[in-house]
């Protein structure tokens, strides 16, 4: 393994021209650096207090010339902006992108993303939508030959009948989350959302004025939900109850008892709305069974089904998901976006179709990715059980481990300082055994980090070692 790498960033400025430079520069052991150099007009920045809102405003005088007057430029961004917080797995996968171009052997399972190709024939079926000219505008809810392709599938697969009209497809089933919370949630309105949940959840939340509750779960109960719980923090601002199964980040899978049992709380709710999350539904991993929500008794007018093409046919780059529900809650979603980026990719969606066409829950290329992931899912939880200090929640589903390493809190690193919580633990894993991870925290549970096992079993086993030798320096300081 590479020895442990430490890392700065250098910012030098020259103002001496009316074009001055702003150049940064990484280093790695001052042996590998990336620099970026900028030109910027020069400013100064003042503050002064906004007092109808409790924030900072910002005005920055911006000057091409040094004798000229000044010119204010009102920079201030709007409070649904500023109460949004930036995606942390985003962030956590662009800082080791930066780490491994700059020659750092950063082992990158941060990221939600299948290592395989798109299947052959999906690839083939855009290849030949562009050299047939298939390049133009589609409707915006999405061609009529892809919505009934959709419906078929939900139909054979999940028990559900829908009408083209019911349909709505987006470009990524994130963009089809979003525009549901936005079109059925008012200002003021609550969203409850179990955790650990995945990370833009609350965001959306918030970016509808809406108010995120968050339902805690128990690593001891595979992360799922008690029904008792929830009824418990309904109130009469509940607007949309949110549910991922199988889950990122937990891969936890819901039983159909389970989802009975919510649905009858949901029932005596009028105003209670489900959005079921279920785009990791292939991804499933006997004999755990997947059930959509919306085929429970009285469930399918309440609920709003999500899906896509991202994870289970390893389309992640290709951006299409899709929404079906009432047509009245559709076409509201439509509406929003007609005005926001109208209809998905004209390529993708002829992928999309043949990979609907690929057969029942996508065949043969489906089912020999879940098989590979099953494998990886074995070995690190053998793995990491062998660990002192380590709590697991075996995932039925998904591709991802979400462990309590809660246990190593509080050791003192020399050199490094004291490990409080999953994102310094992540920090120094990023240091000491350059591997990223996402810290629990990220999905509203600190006491957890998440492992993507969407790599190849070697590049696991390697991680593994590397992270095995940099616990060795931290011993659990509460029993286990």
């Amino acid at each position: 393994m590479a020895a442990a790498a430490s890392y700065s960033l250098q910012a030098s400025s020259s103002i001496a021209s009316t074009q001055p430079q702003l150049n940064l520069q990484f280093v790695s052991n001052g042996s590998k650096s990336l620099s970026f150099s900028s030109q910027l007009q020069y400013f100064s920045l003042k503050s002064c207090h906004a007092r109808d809102w409790n924030l900072r405003r910002v005005n920055a005088v911006a000057r091409t010339d040094m004798s000229s007057d000044a010119i204010e430029v009102d920079i201030t961004l709007s409070p649904r902006v500023n109460s949004v917080k930036p995606s942390k797995t985003v962030a956590i996968t662009d800082q080791a992108t930066a780490l491994a171009q700059a020659g750092v052997p950063v082992i990158r399972l941060a990221a939600g993303e299948p290592d395989f190709d798109t299947p052959a024939v999906i690839a083939q079926a855009g290849i030949n939508a562009i050299h047939e000219g298939y390049t133009r505008y589609t409707p915006n809810a999405g061609t009529l030959e892809l919505r009934t392709a959709i419906c078929h599938k939900l139909k054979e697969e999940n028990g559900l009948s829908y009408t083209p009209d019911q349909i709505l497809v987006s470009n990524g089933a994130k963009q089809s989350i979003l525009q549901a919370v936005l079109a059925v949630c008012s200002p003021g309105d609550e969203v409850l959302i179990p955790a650990p949940f995945w990370v833009s959840y609350p965001e959306m939340a918030r970016l509808a004025d809406a108010n995120p509750v968050i339902l805690p779960t128990q690593i001891s109960e595979n992360f799922l939900l008690d029904p008792k719980l929830l009824e418990s923090k309904l109130t009469e601002k509940s607007r949309l109850l949110i549910l991922c199964s199988p889950s990122n980040p937990t891969g936890s899978v819901y039983p159909h008892k389970l989802l009975e049992q919510i649905a009858e709380i949901v029932a005596r709710h009028p105003r209670l709305l489900v959005l079921s999350d279920e785009i990791y539904e292939h991804i499933i991993y006997a004999p755990a069974t997947h059930t959509s929500f919306a085929s429970l008794p009285g469930m399918w007018d309440r609920t709003l089904t999500v899906n896509g093409f991202s994870k289970a046919f390893a389309m992640t780059g290709w951006r299409l998901g899709y929404l079906a529900g009432p047509k009245h809650f559709v076409a509201a979603c439509g509406k929003i976006q007609s005005q926001f980026t109208s209809g998905a990719s004209s390529i993708s969606q002829k992928a999309g179709v043949a990979a609907l066409g690929l057969g029942y829950a996508g065949g043969e290329a489906v089912s020999t990715m879940v098989k590979a992931f099953r494998e990886r899912r074995d070995f690190l939880v053998n793995s990491f059980g062998e660990l002192e200090g380590v709590k697991i929640s075996e995932p039925q589903g998904a591709f991802y481990l979400f462990l309590d390493f809660s246990s190593y809190y509080g050791s003192k690193v020399e050199g490094f300082g004291v490990i409080s919580g999953s994102e310094s633990l992540c920090r120094y894993l990023l240091d000491k055994a350059q591997v990223a991870l996402v810290p629990g925290d990220a999905f509203g549970d600190d006491s957890c980090i998440r492992i993507s096992y969407a790599e190849s079993l070697t590049t696991l086993q390697e991680a593994f070692e590397r992270i095995k030798k940099a616990l060795v320096s931290l011993k659990p300081t509460v029993p286990v």
